[in-house]
């Protein structure tokens, strides 16, 4: 704890973890049980309660609350937690709560993400690195969010609900369905528009490889034969081109979800 900044108006429990060169400003509460990493910032206001883990360098603006108990009526007061990495950007009012004992007892957000104002991240998911919640954006309790994937204002994903890497979720969309790893979706409820192609173009992605996830996903949703049909055909024709094996298998795993479709 040396080298840290603590304002006098804060109330930091003796027992709670806090790294090296700490800056904790006005009226922030800190629990117990809490870990604050080197070089995290809680500007003011912040609140941090249970078994709460903060990884290094992370940024918390005022009236961020981190660990509370989740919003289950299942929950008994069980002792879950919340781990959150490092470089992570917290914006005003957003919120995230630990895990439930029927539903793995953590949640778990990785590195690098930025959580705009008013955005969530419910009980025992699972979110990857580099995302971006943009306002009010929120998701169900036991989802997982993978890596790069962006939501839009206001967006909300029901539980249980998986959203592969690169994907990008329109602002007030309705995500009731699995999204598919590079998919793009829109509306309420959603469904699938293409390829979140500038994504992709931004993060560098060969030319080569995009126009194959095209192909793939141009045959993958054509009218002719069945789904399951289609899925076999478009994993045989691109068995060697790993992001399109990285949809096939997404969509072959084991979900409480339906996936995500096209209109018709």
């Amino acid at each position: 704890m040396s080298n840290s900044t603590i304002h006098p108006s804060s109330l930091i429990d003796p027992s709670a973890i806090i790294g090296e060169g700490v800056e904790i400003g006005p009226f922030c509460i800190v629990g117990p049980d809490v870990v604050v990493g080197d070089r995290v910032r809680m500007i003011s206001h912040v609140t941090v309660d249970g078994y709460t883990t903060i990884g290094e360098d992370c940024v918390l603006y005022p009236n961020v609350h981190l660990g509370h108990p989740p919003q289950d009526f299942k929950f008994e007061g069980e002792r879950t937690e919340l781990v959150l990495g490092k470089r992570n950007i917290l914006r005003e009012n957003a919120t995230m709560h630990p895990g439930t004992a029927f539903g793995g007892a953590k949640t778990v957000v990785g590195d690098d993400g930025y959580f705009m104002v008013g955005s969530h991240v419910a009980h025992d998911c699972t979110v990857g690195d580099r995302v971006v919640f943009a306002n009010g954006a929120t998701i169900g309790g036991s989802s997982t969010i993978e890596d790069h994937v962006i939501l839009g204002g206001y967006a909300g994903v029901h539980q249980n609900t998986r959203i592969g890497r690169h994907a990008f979720i329109g602002a007030m969309a309705l995500i009731v369905g699995d999204i598919i790893p590079y998919g793009s979706a829109i509306g309420n409820h959603a469904h699938l528009v293409g390829l979140n192609v500038i994504g992709l173009k931004r993060r560098g992605i060969p030319r080569d490889t995009i126009r194959d996830l095209r192909s793939a996903y141009r045959l993958l949703f054509a009218a002719e034969g069945t789904f399951q049909e289609r899925l076999q055909d478009v994993a045989r024709v691109y068995e060697s081109n790993e992001p399109v094996m990285e949809v096939i298998s997404f969509i072959r795993k084991d979900s409480l979800r339906s996936l995500c479709m096209p209109h018709d």
